[in-house]
């Protein structure tokens, strides 16, 4: 591991030339140390009102061009990024003491990059994303249970297409935050920032 994810305990979080490369370093040392779900993360958003909103996702992908998820647009999630396409991201590596902010504006991603990773999924998961009309008022289980029976057996014999409001989201980021853990709660922040998605990264450290 690099310099820039792993400086001495003496010095704080050196800044690498960029920021996605030195996610991907910490995110590889989450994979390699925590025992459950690396790629899960705090998904903040607000609604046309501003009323904030915050779950839990899992991150399914990340390049220069953002850090993608995957939802049901017409859940209550999709439904606050269509109103307010901006959102905020934290990832906290609790076997590793540290965590990742990130703060940006939301993006579909192409159809066609859904439909590749929809593809990936078990097919349980994919007759799920047919069967639950996610955050919808459910009467009782065996309402969803029903659901479930009636997709399953729909596609039993054949591939299970990508149901249209199954789609992807991109946050690209505007700003990024690598925290780490010091004694005496004196800890380590360091910012990336930019004032547009074509604008150049500078680096500012933080008082904790």
């Amino acid at each position: 591991m690099s310099e820039a994810s792993h400086s001495p305990e003496t010095e704080g979080i050196a800044p690498a030339e960029e920021p996605i490369a030195q996610f991907k370093e910490w995110f590889a040392a989450a994979k390699a140390a925590e025992p459950n779900d690396p790629e899960a993360l705090a998904l903040a958003t607000g609604d046309a009102s501003g009323q904030p909103n915050v779950r839990m996702v899992l991150l399914k992908g990340v390049d220069q061009r953002g850090f993608v998820f995957y939802s049901n647009r017409e859940s209550m999630k999709g439904r606050e990024l269509d109103a307010n396409p901006r959102a905020a991201m934290c990832f906290h590596w609790k076997s590793l003491r540290r965590q990742v902010r990130v703060r940006g504006i939301i993006a579909l991603v192409a159809e066609a990059e859904a439909d590749a990773y929809f593809a990936t999924r078990p097919k349980d998961s994919q007759i799920g994303a047919w069967a639950s009309p996610q955050s919808r008022p459910l009467e009782t289980r065996f309402a969803l249970e029903k659901e479930v029976a009636q997709y399953a057996a729909k596609y039993a014999l054949q591939k299970v297409p990508r149901p249209p409001y199954w789609v992807g989201y991109r946050l690209q980021p505007l700003a990024i935050e690598f925290w780490r853990n010091r004694p005496f709660r004196l800890h380590d922040r360091l910012l990336y920032e930019r004032d547009g998605l074509e604008g150049a990264w500078r680096t500012v450290r933080l008082f904790p």
